[in-house]
């Protein structure tokens, strides 16, 4: 998928850039395969904001991503690759032998008319999810499982993927996007392949509306803030570490738990 740029004939329009679509198929999400998405503007159940920076934006219809692809030895058609308003990745509508419709990420490479399947014993090609324990070594992975039949919950953004580095006892040494090598259980299932979309991060918004759009709000300084609302708040220039409106320093802190059952399975920090 291309960057397209666009004639400037406003201020705007001069750095503007968008993807072309000329890969997606340009139809209606599948019905029974969506569902409404409340917007939340960034409140927790208590309708305090959780989140700065979020409200508005366009609406969106849900669609029902199988991260889980629990359809083991049945084979599945590409039937349309999609546009998914939710996440940076586009997604591939599968229509199984049984008559069963699902959505998957799509990633690179993939196209309308190709089959899939998943599941132990499963081919390692593109589209295929399989255990670990079955990918060769040097394997382009993406949503990857944590927990044994629980569902792809890394590597599933717009061109990210991970690479099976080595294997050893019941457990597979993977190297993530930001440089982390981690061991995942070998009975953990993955998805054969980059993610699609890759051009995403290379998009230009051009103006402040295109991101009012994606629901992205105005950021403001916590210096330009009143004491009240910020710890850098006042009159003064500095004098504090940069910190958070709840008072967590920004820069450098470690937020991560020292006694994480997990970090005993990274083998290598990202830093």
């Amino acid at each position: 998928m291309g960057i397209k740029k666009f004639n400037p004939v406003t201020p705007s329009m001069r750095f503007t850039t968008g993807l072309t679509f000329e890969e997606l198929d340009g139809k209606k999400a599948e019905k029974a395969l969506t569902k409404g998405k409340s917007s939340t503007a960034g409140r927790g159940a208590g309708g305090r904001i959780s989140v700065r920076r979020r409200g508005g934006g366009h609406k969106r219809k849900l669609r029902r991503i199988d991260f889980l692809r629990d359809k083991a030895g049945i084979e599945g058609r590409v039937t349309a690759l999609e546009y998914d308003p939710n996440r940076s990745a586009n997604i591939a509508l599968i229509f199984y032998k049984d008559g069963e419709k699902r959505y998957i990420l799509a990633p690179k490479g993939l196209k309308k008319g190709d089959f899939v399947v998943s599941g132990a014993g499963a081919p390692p090609s593109l589209g295929n999810a399989l255990p670990l324990e079955e990918m060769p070594l040097g394997t382009a992975v993406h949503n990857v499982e944590l927990t044994k039949g629980r569902g792809g919950q890394l590597v599933r953004s717009a061109g990210a993927a991970a690479v099976v580095a080595a294997k050893e006892g019941n457990y597979v040494t993977l190297k993530l996007p930001s440089g982390e090598m981690r061991m995942v259980f070998k009975k953990c299932c993955a998805t054969v392949g980059v993610v699609g979309n890759d051009e995403h991060m290379n998009v230009t918004l051009g103006k402040a509306g295109r991101a009012r759009w994606l629901g992205r709000r105005p950021k403001v300084r916590g210096e330009a803030m009143n004491p009240v609302d910020h710890p850098l708040g006042g009159r003064t220039k500095g004098g504090q570490h940069p910190v958070s409106p709840t008072g967590v320093p920004a820069k450098g802190y470690k937020t991560r738990k020292k006694r994480k059952q997990s970090s005993a399975f990274i083998v290598k920090r990202r830093k």
